[in-house]
């Protein structure tokens, strides 16, 4: 819990979602390489990895969390390694990209994510990940009710988005360039 942060720099992009939502996979997506490591058991990132992008800013990857078969005493102290994230760098962090599995409803705890963020007055884009898996009648549907159920949360915006078929990247993208330009 002693750990550094890099320099401030230009901002940082953090990107933070359930276990096996496909984070790391979307952010070596997002980069074109694999920076990431990709793993198929959950849980795997389990502290915070700064990605220096161009030598101005920062992708910031935060733990998985809600990953059942993890111990309670690893679940907290991934709550706290983000808790901590939050507290110290929100001045830092530009957006806030929050991944969410498109295949499934809203969870609790994506839902308790949500809450906090309202409360620290954050307002974060959601990534709709996996949508490569989804019918586009099935992708159509799971967005229209990602709209309705993020409603009231103060989103910013949805991206459907998949790691396989890039779906969503240039859209990430073109939010990454608007905000460096607001600098």
């Amino acid at each position: 819990m002693n750990d550094e942060f890099p320099p401030s720099l230009n901002g940082e992009f953090a990107f933070v979602g359930r276990s096996n939502v496909g984070k790391s996979s979307l952010l070596n997506a997002i980069l074109g390489k694999k920076v990431a490591y990709v793993s198929k058991n959950p849980g795997k990132t389990r502290s915070i990895n700064y990605f220096l992008i161009d030598n101005k800013f920062y992708f910031v990857d935060l733990p998985g969390y809600g990953y059942a078969r993890a111990s309670k005493k690893d679940r907290e102290e991934w709550r706290k390694v983000i808790d901590r994230y939050f507290e110290e760098r929100n001045w830092n962090m530009r957006i806030l990209f929050s991944l969410i599995d498109s295949r499934h409803e809203l969870m609790e705890s994506d839902e308790q994510l949500l809450e906090w963020t309202q409360m620290l007055g954050i307002s974060p884009v959601i990534l709709l990940t996996k949508v490569d898996k989804l019918s586009n009648s099935e992708k159509a549907k799971q967005y229209k009710y990602y709209e309705n159920v993020l409603a009231d949360y103060g989103i910013k915006k949805i991206i459907p988005c998949s790691s396989i078929s890039k779906e969503g990247v240039d859209l990430i993208w073109n939010l990454i360039n608007e905000s460096m330009r607001e600098v």
